[in-house]
């Protein structure tokens, strides 16, 4: 072969190899490109589900607070008639007193029924004496429990 078909052989294959290597490098550059565009995707999906999130608990908030300011409301109109009622009972002097003698007596009846609980036992043979849970007869310091 002639020196310049050599020349013209070596072009073209250096030719072809620099287009193949140019298509494998964009196909891979392509292929990241594409995946980077499916997590741009899946990122702006959660951007809009942390949105509606957002706004679902804001009007569950404005829900609850609409709520509340209607037990509010409510609550002070029975405080309300509950003090027309006791001025309206207030009048009448019977009734006054069987309200007054009947509360004495629901206050004393919890107050006996919730004594406070004290930190000591009483006499001599409560929980926290020295000699609790021994036998008659039985003495010497008592043995921890085996489990």
């Amino acid at each position: 072969m002639d020196e310049s078909n050599i020349n013209w052989v070596l072009a073209i294959a250096s030719l072809l190899a620099g287009t193949g290597i140019g298509a494998l490098g964009y196909h891979l550059l392509n292929a990241g490109a594409g995946h980077l565009q499916k997590l741009r995707q899946r990122l702006a999906e959660r951007d809009r589900e942390l949105a509606a999130l957002k706004d679902g608990v804001d009007d569950h908030f404005a829900t609850i607070n609409g709520l509340v300011e209607s037990l509010q409301r409510d609550s002070d109109t029975l405080a309300r008639r509950l003090e027309e009622d006791a001025a309206t009972l207030a009048g009448h002097d019977r009734a006054r007193r069987s309200l007054e003698v009947t509360f004495a007596a629901e206050e004393q009846a919890a107050n006996e029924e919730y004594a406070a609980p004290r930190d000591y036992a009483d006499g001599t043979g409560g929980t926290l004496s020295e000699d609790f849970g021994l036998k008659s007869g039985e003495t010497g310091a008592p043995q921890p429990p085996r489990y």
